[in-house]
């Protein structure tokens, strides 16, 4: 990927975080926009969320139904060739990694095998 796609990637981030943050309540939840995937084009762009204590259904379908406003708003923040269709996305991630680092827990706790003796 190259640096300026990065760039636009961590600026439009940035700009949807904000947005999120400022302009909606979500009862109960907290929202993070964890990512943002913009095509070569910059014709469309994932915006991967996170939802903690809630339900990432709702909070989707909220944020998809005011999809044209946050995209607006971002165009007048960022100043492009064209503005990325806004697509978001759940991010499981983080569930991920809590189960990733239970697994590792049972793992741990698992009988182990005696150290041989070192031979003298």
């Amino acid at each position: 990927m190259s640096q300026r796609l990065d760039r636009i990637n961590e600026l439009m981030k940035r700009e949807i975080s904000s947005i999120v943050q400022k302009d909606f309540e979500f009862v109960n939840s907290l929202v993070t926009i964890s990512d943002v995937e913009v095509t070569q084009d910059l014709r469309e762009a994932k915006v991967f969320v996170s939802v903690l204590g809630g339900h990432m259904d709702k909070v989707l379908e909220k944020l998809t139904s005011n999809k044209s406003s946050i995209q607006s708003r971002v165009n007048k923040r960022i100043t492009l060739r064209c503005t990325p269709v806004l697509m978001f996305r759940g991010d499981t991630s983080v569930e991920r990694g809590v189960g990733i680092v239970n697994l590792l827990d049972e793992v741990d706790k698992l009988p182990t095998a005696d150290e041989a003796p070192d031979d003298e």
